[in-house]
């Protein structure tokens, strides 16, 4: 996903005057060759990721598409009072780039995670979030992003599903279950191939989406209606539970339950492990979905 960033990043630079990309160190040596080209709109800060997102505000201001990129705690958590004021209060727009998800940088200890990110923009108005699945989608979602003026964030991840899906703001339906099913079990980005392997053997809806923000309450909504229960298991990738409000928007009409996985909120992993390991320990291997999804729709 990083190289698909970066390629399509390096393509929009020489194609579209209006785009720059503001780094903060992180990935300088990938956009050493673009910035001798373009030295104007290629700008590193150095590690000053406060002032990166507030110069992206300024660029904006101008006119200019920033792009800014880091990982995700240096891009979302650390400056998260400029995200509110110096972009989201100003209505400036810009493309946030993200690497490292919850824990792909597992060796580089906590301060390179950040399962919370989504959650914590989560509470700011007007941003588009997308969790892509694969390195094709990455490409769609930046050439879509690039021409428009909004404020959005694109979540990379070191894990991918085997092949990509059509990007946009609806649920993609993958499995349908029988009119008697147990309900549908919805996952979010790099967690598809793994949910389809884990609930094979359940009769459910399986359901897919990329882009979280704005969620598409209308498509879980007719997905539930068709199944013969309207219970929902989310599955995300990053802080269990942050689209259990959106679920619950969507399904108010009715009587349903819902189950999150995601990364615990009442667990501290100390230990640097593998993101293997990490997945494991917060049951989104495909072991822990299985025994979640039994659990949940078993009853």
């Amino acid at each position: 996903m990083r190289d698909t960033f970066t390629a399509t990043v390096e393509r929009a630079l020489e194609q579209d005057p209006r785009t720059a990309v503001v780094l903060a160190d992180i990935s300088a040596e990938r956009f050493r060759r673009a910035s001798l080209a373009h030295p104007g709109r290629v700008i590193n800060l150095g590690i000053r990721e406060q002032a990166m997102i507030d110069v992206a505000g300024g660029l904006a201001l101008t006119g200019m598409r920033p792009i800014v990129h880091s990982y995700a705690p240096f891009l979302i958590e650390r400056p998260f009072e400029q995200l509110k004021i110096g972009l989201t209060h100003q209505d400036a727009g810009a493309i946030l780039v993200s690497i490292g998800g919850s824990y792909d940088a597992s060796a580089e200890g906590r301060t390179h995670q950040s399962p919370g990110d989504v959650a914590l923009l989560d509470t700011l108005p007007g941003w588009t979030v997308h969790v892509p699945g694969h390195p094709e989608e990455v490409r769609d979602m930046l050439e879509q992003a690039i021409p428009g003026d909004d404020r959005v964030y694109v979540r990379l991840s070191g894990t991918t599903n085997r092949a990509p899906l059509p990007v946009g703001p609806r649920l993609n339906a993958l499995r349908t279950g029988s009119p008697r099913s147990a309900g549908v079990v919805l996952a979010v980005g790099p967690m598809l191939d793994r949910t389809l392997e884990a609930t094979a053997d359940l009769d459910v809806t399986v359901a897919h989406t990329t882009t979280v923000r704005p969620f598409d309450r209308e498509g879980l909504s007719a997905l539930a209606g068709a199944a013969g229960n309207a219970d929902v298991l989310l599955v995300e990738p990053y802080l269990r539970g942050t689209s259990a409000h959106e679920v619950s928007e969507a399904l108010a009409d009715r009587r349903h339950r819902q189950r999150s996985l995601g990364v615990a909120r009442d667990t501290e992993l100390r230990a640097y492990g593998t993101p293997a390991e990490h997945a494991r320990a917060h049951g989104l291997d495909t072991e822990g979905i299985a025994k979640a999804a039994r659990d949940f729709f078993l009853v």
